[in-house]
């Protein structure tokens, strides 16, 4: 009797464990994470655009194409981001559906800044209703407003040349529109959870249930998130520092740490010398003593840019070195917030 049940149970498990998982692409590493936090259990997304890469400029190799080509769901920001990939969705995706987290309802989507200062640090549009969805975050933040290890692996280059072509065709060109880095709001996070459940239950409806409950833990684990950062960050407050570019308006809107301004003005373009006059003039009359570089551009920008006479930090907005999975989303913000308060406090 034991003996049966024993087998008829390791047949159930087995067949478990060998059901076909649901076939999920993601664009950006933040993605990637969210997306793997809610199949925890079930199954692995594909990461398309590894950390180390711009998501700005990026060519496919042919496992990335076939990838997105036999997926069931592809889960990506939006083409503000990778306008590039816009193109390839509509040519190679067949029959699987696409989510654009830009567009999910409830989302905080805010415009891009202008100007060589930041000013008053006054926020673009907000698309999301979290006034009335995310009171809580407000009272704490007083804030109304609101790249893988995996198969895509490789040695390819492409995107270097693209990016370089960028720089000198966008030099000092304003980056206009909606901003698209959306991910660095932990409550944004929260919102895209639920959704991402909800596309991957009506594809897979067999593991509604787990979608469901990996989604809520996982917008649970953001709370702790927040309060953590938030606490964190309390030194860094009100210390002016200058960025790279305006990749960072989602979090420091949502902890109250203004950037006083961005060296380069669009997400590929290097300054020239009249904005590199007013950035100095910008960084004397705040006191910003720290500028922050990024991973995925020359470092060299902005030394050349001040010199030896501030800091040189770097802030990683995609989450170059972190590995791949569930638990970058959250390790990736803890970074910044440590690395804020390092060269802040």
């Amino acid at each position: 009797m034991y003996h049966k049940f024993s087998v008829l149970l390791f047949g159930v498990v087995s067949g478990m464990a060998h059901a076909e998982a649901p076939k999920v692409v993601t664009d950006i590493a933040p993605v990637h994470s969210l997306v793997s936090r809610v199949m925890q259990g079930v199954g692995e997304p594909t990461l398309i655009i590894r950390p180390e890469a711009s998501p700005h400029g990026y060519s496919l190799r042919p496992t990335e194409a076939a990838a997105i080509q036999d997926a069931d769901l592809m889960v990506w920001m939006g083409p503000e981001l990778t306008p590039w990939l816009e193109d390839k969705l509509h040519t190679l995706m067949q029959t699987g559906e696409n989510l654009s987290l830009l567009e999910v309802p409830d989302s905080i989507v805010l415009t891009y800044r202008q100007g060589h200062g930041f000013g008053s640090h006054e926020h673009g549009e907000d698309h999301g209703d979290e006034e009335a969805g995310h009171d809580d975050h407000e009272e704490e933040n007083h804030d109304d407003h609101a790249e893988d290890h995996g198969e895509a692996d490789g040695e390819h280059t492409d995107h270097d040349e693209h990016d370089d072509h960028a720089d000198e065709t966008h030099a000092d060109h304003e980056a206009e529109g909606h901003n698209p880095h959306t991910w660095l709001d932990p409550v944004n996070a929260q919102v895209w959870l639920k959704h991402i459940a909800t596309h991957l239950a009506e594809i897979d409806p067999e593991n509604a249930e787990m979608y469901q409950m990996n989604a809520e833990a996982g917008q649970a684990e953001m709370e702790i998130l927040l309060s953590d950062v938030n606490k964190q960050l309390r030194p860094a407050r009100g210390k002016p520092y200058l960025v790279f570019h305006d990749a960072y308006q989602y979090f420091e809107s949502r902890f109250e740490v203004p950037a006083q301004g961005a060296i380069a003005l669009g997400d590929a373009s290097t300054p020239g010398p009249a904005r590199v006059a007013a950035l100095h003039e910008v960084a004397q009359e705040t006191g910003a003593a720290c500028i922050f570089s990024e991973p995925q551009f020359d470092p060299k920008i902005a030394r050349s840019v001040f010199g030896d006479g501030v800091t040189i930090a770097v802030l990683d907005p995609i989450g170059q070195g972190l590995p791949a999975g569930a638990d970058l989303y959250p390790q990736l913000i803890r970074n910044l917030a440590q690395n804020l308060a390092d060269c802040l406090g």
